[in-house]
């Protein structure tokens, strides 16, 4: 047995059916991973294989990072403990956070999750605007409060989900590749603005039927729906729309923010200098793994909570050793230009995909910013039918290669990377190299076509269909240029 594992796996197998509710989902049920210790870009599992991650964007600046680790045990041996006593931890690292966000967003609440700091929006905005409805995305998952399945269709349109309720008004998620509105179907039209205007006639239809709006929330760049980056303008417009209605607007960062999308430091920016959200909430990467999460809105919106003289307490928020690890992790963002490498690695994989795309016709679509990408599978490029059972086949095959990817999205058909910040050049080549036998085995398993016939006449004569990945640039224009190749 490896020296960090204290049971046999099938032992640990057998605990866990026995012991851990059936609800909570292993990956790769079938041959689950025991993962025994990480470093890095690296997890290692009870064997000592070592398996690339690109599934973990909670370890945001590398697994077990030592400056991160050294903080929290450093501080877990002088004192732990509530934030209703003065600690300079909170306030340094409540000083820093404000600091990365546009001026208006200068108050901060500490929480434990993404979760926690989502339930606290809907508080804030409700409080603040004496409204109670609110607009969400179609596909979007903020958490697993009961406050927030009721806001998220990813899980509220489950079979066995609750529907949506009377207060919760759902706007189709601005996907252009295959969502309502297509761009393929729009040319030279503005995207975002179509998109938004479905918002704008929520607002009106809720205002004709006496409902009140409190807030629209949408994660930036929305994850679990499938790696989606909403079109230009489709914040600007929503946001005006929004506080027009006399709702406030969430941006949801937590699975997306502190510098992932590479030029900023959050994904809200890429709309637009302009573009300010009343509250944003932060999570999963803000502790590197350990739980801390926050809330950060306006002076105002803080004071209309305060106002409503229902004092806000969260035992752990906010306490000495959570601080200091979030303080740790925006230290070594910025010592480590992590921001500036994941710009850097994020667009030379984009690029690879791209190519690749040339060569695998199941590649319907490629898009990302940073090193968010999402890799869209489809069974032909025309109609665009998601090629679920494909992408599932190619997640398993990328693991038996210690490649460890996910699928998400509405039909699951959505390849998506999220890796830790520290993941270099070197490992996207891999990445693309793996994929690419992975999907060359699948053609030749799957296509058993005579030579001559015109489905095989047509892949042969691809120009790009003898070429490596790497071997030639692809084309893009120049509006693309502009938002993820350059450097």
């Amino acid at each position: 047995m490896d020296a960090q594992e204290k049971l046999p796996k099938s032992e640990t197998v057998r605990l866990r059916k026995r012991h851990v509710g059936q609800s909570c989902k292993l990956f790769y049920r079938a041959d689950p991973l025991k993962i025994v210790r990480a470093v890095g870009q690296y997890m290692y599992d009870e064997k000592g294989g070592q398996y690339l991650d690109c599934i973990n964007n909670v370890a945001h600046v590398g697994h077990c990072q030592p400056d991160v680790v050294k903080a929290a045990c450093d501080q877990l041996a002088v004192l732990n403990t509530n934030n209703r006593f003065l600690h300079d931890n909170l306030v340094i690292c409540a000083r820093k956070l404000t600091s990365l966000m546009p001026a208006p967003l200068s108050i901060c609440f500490f929480v434990n999750s993404g979760s926690e700091a989502n339930d606290l929006a809907l508080r804030l905005a409700r409080s603040h605007t004496k409204n109670h409805d609110i607009i969400t995305l179609d596909h979007a998952y903020h958490g697993h409060l009961t406050s927030l399945i009721s806001i998220s269709p990813y899980k509220f349109n489950l079979p066995g989900g609750s529907g949506k309720a009377e207060w919760v008004h759902v706007a189709s998620c601005p996907d252009v590749y295959r969502g309502k509105y297509r761009a393929v179907d729009y040319p030279g039209q503005d995207m975002g603005k179509m998109y938004a205007d479905e918002v704008l006639d929520i607002c009106k239809k809720a205002r004709g039927g006496g409902h009140t709006i409190a807030a629209f929330i949408a994660e930036s760049l929305q994850s679990c729906g499938g790696q989606i980056i909403p079109p230009d303008n489709y914040l600007r417009n929503v946001y005006r729309y929004v506080r027009e209605a006399g709702g406030v607007c969430i941006a949801d960062e937590v699975q997306v923010g502190f510098g992932r999308v590479g030029k900023h430091w959050w994904a809200f920016q890429l709309q637009g200098e302009d573009i300010v959200p009343d509250i944003v909430t932060v999570g999963k990467p803000m502790g590197n793994g350990h739980p801390v999460a926050a809330v950060i809105t306006t002076l105002e919106i803080a004071q209309s909570f305060k106002e409503s003289g229902i004092e806000y307490f969260n035992t752990y928020g906010g306490n000495p050793v959570s601080c200091a690890v979030a303080i740790a992790v925006m230290d070594v963002l910025e010592r480590q230009r992590l921001r500036e490498h994941a710009t850097r690695v994020g667009n030379h994989l984009l690029n690879s995909l791209r190519q690749l795309a040339l060569k695998h016709l199941i590649i319907g679509d490629v898009r990302g910013v940073g090193l968010f990408i999402g890799i869209e599978l489809v069974e032909d490029r025309e109609n665009r039918i998601p090629a679920t059972a494909k992408a599932q086949h190619i997640v398993s095959r990328m693991k038996e290669e210690y490649i460890l990817v996910s699928s998400d999205g509405p039909d699951r058909n959505v390849l998506k990377l999220k890796p830790p910040l520290v993941f270099c050049q070197e490992n996207a080549d891999h990445f693309v190299k793996i994929l690419d036998e992975v999907l060359t085995e699948m053609n030749d398993d799957e296509v058993t076509m005579e030579a001559g016939s015109p489905q095989r006449q047509k892949k042969a004569n691809h120009p790009e269909f003898e070429n490596s990945p790497n071997e030639k640039k692809i084309k893009i224009d120049d509006q693309q240029s502009e938002k993820i190749i350059k450097v």
